[in-house]
């Protein structure tokens, strides 16, 4: 269970409905519609490349150094040596991140723990492990 992003959704369900009440209050009346055609829509943009918060990030890695923060710690099955992640580089262990989640990596435990974060949360944890030696 990850109690930070829990915290966050009830933050944000609860405060949801007076945002949008106060943008509607605080948006001008619509203009009168016209009779010109309007220019058709734009190609929608390439999404921008997230950018992580190691902060966040760091909140996010607690179920981490369980196993990766232990030198010479192994697995009891399948037995092998976990891998030290701190100073890899973001790029690395958000793509590492992305394969466990998305199935293409195999790994039981890590497949399960990716699967609960989102892009940001992936991007958030590679920043902060990114900056660790």
């Amino acid at each position: 269970m990850r109690p930070l992003p829990l915290a966050a959704c009830l933050a944000l369900v609860t405060a949801l409905p007076f945002t949008v009440l106060a943008q509607d209050a605080a948006q001008p009346a619509a203009a009168p519609a016209t009779t010109e055609a309007a220019p058709a829509p734009a190609a929608p943009a390439a999404p921008a490349a997230l950018v992580g918060d190691a902060k966040t990030g760091h909140q996010l890695t607690y179920t981490c150094q369980g196993c990766h923060g232990i030198t010479g710690y192994k697995n009891a099955y399948p037995s092998f040596k976990v891998p030290l992640i701190g100073g890899q580089s973001a790029e690395y262990l958000a793509q590492a991140l992305h394969e466990y989640r998305d199935g293409k990596r195999k790994h039981p435990t890590m497949q399960a723990q990716a699967q609960s974060f989102s892009d940001q949360d992936i991007a958030d944890i590679a920043a902060f492990l990114s900056t660790l030696k």
